[in-house]
């Protein structure tokens, strides 16, 4: 895992050394890669809202016309 900032820990009650702050990292670590590999991004193949509304606005090209003249 790379990350762009450097990452802070802050205890606010008790006193933890080195080695529980290495565990908690650990286990944290592995939990937002677990995260991050389960996650998978819905495939949205459908037409939106716009496309649908947007087909009526003009006619489909004619490809087969050459340049300057239309149907």
């Amino acid at each position: 895992m790379s990350t762009s900032e450097p990452v802070s820990v802050e205890v606010l009650r008790g006193a933890a050394d080195e080695q529980e702050l290495a565990a908690l990292l650990a286990v944290v670590t592995e939990a937002y890669v677990r995260e991050a590999d389960a996650v998978v991004a819905e495939d949205d193949s459908a037409m939106s809202a716009w496309a649908r509304s947007a087909r009526a606005l003009r006619p489909p090209l004619e490809r087969g016309l050459p340049w300057g003249r239309s149907g």
